[in-house]
């Protein structure tokens, strides 16, 4: 019987277990994929004390501070179910017992399936404007989708490109008028509405994509359809949102007591991997409050 099971190796894992660690509980990670999307991630430079670095080295990184601590972590496990059996939690069906578990399995970004977009995945297409944004500074880029974070990537690189085009599947967004309404007073943006994304091509890196019968020459694209939250483990009492997000109060708190969630896969808006870090650590914080309770 553990105190505690973290579910995810990511930004919001990693965090609770460091946190976990010190505190010496008797605790477990287990992962199906430790990076999780960080790993995607182009040039990362929000991360504090860290000016630039990538994905791929900031998740060696946290790898790196699990492995001091030595931190007990399961890798290439999935798990498929959580239970609360007789006031404690079983995993995929009794693989793991605990006192509390903290769901930190992020969320990944629906895509447009279409030719391309795998290719120039991290070479010029993003899923994440606030991350990559900076990076196309005076280009030339285009953000595809219509609701609020398309609007909202749009806007942002605004102030940041030379020329802004908005692919827009619909005849109308579905976001906030007053969102709407700044977009469409930006000079350098171009909106394109009912146009249905074909293709993304390019080279070594993006190039431009195709919609509908036109092609447009772009030196980025920010892919902004949704998320998708991956919590179809959690119990099916679990409280979410339409989204599938894991609803959470302050204290990183499900309407479970004893599970908890941390990062991009609960409804605290702006997923970031700060703070997704920040969330792992109340939500470990939390679940010791719990514990010294029982």
């Amino acid at each position: 019987m553990f105190d505690l099971v973290i579910i995810g190796g990511s930004s919001a894992g990693t965090a609770a277990a460091i946190y976990a660690a010190r505190r010496g509980l008797n605790f477990k990670v287990v992962t199906k994929n430790f990076n999780g999307e960080l790993a995607t991630s182009g040039e990362i430079g929000n991360w504090p004390g860290i000016p630039q670095t990538n994905g791929i080295e900031l998740a060696q990184k946290f790898r790196e501070h699990l492995e001091f601590l030595k931190v007990p972590i399961d890798e290439e496990v999935a798990i498929e179910k959580i239970e609360k059996k007789n006031g404690h939690f079983s995993l995929n069906g009794g693989a793991y017992e605990a006192k509390t578990v903290i769901v930190a399995t992020g969320a990944h970004p629906r895509e447009l399936n279409v030719p391309g977009e795998k290719e120039f995945r991290t070479k010029g297409l993003s899923y994440c404007t606030t991350c990559d944004g900076p990076l196309f500074a005076g280009r030339v880029v285009a953000t595809i989708g219509g609701g609020n974070a398309a609007l909202e990537s749009a806007l942002m690189l605004s102030d940041l490109c030379e020329k802004v085009y908005v692919i827009n599947k619909n005849p109308k967004f579905k976001g906030e008028e007053v969102l709407i309404e700044n977009l469409q007073a930006r000079k350098n943006v171009e909106i394109i509405y009912s146009a249905m994304t074909k293709e993304i091509f390019g080279g070594e890196f993006v190039a431009g994509l195709k919609y509908n019968d036109t092609k447009i020459k772009v030196d980025g694209i920010f892919v902004h359809i949704g998320m998708t939250a991956n919590s179809f483990m959690a119990p099916p009492d679990t409280q979410k949102t339409s989204f599938g997000e894991i609803i959470i109060n302050m204290n990183g708190e499900t309407n479970i007591p004893g599970l908890y969630a941390a990062g991009d896969v609960t409804s605290v808006p702006f997923k970031q991997n700060p703070i997704a870090a920040g969330q792992g650590v109340l939500a470990l914080l939390s679940a010791v409050s719990y514990i010294n309770r029982l």
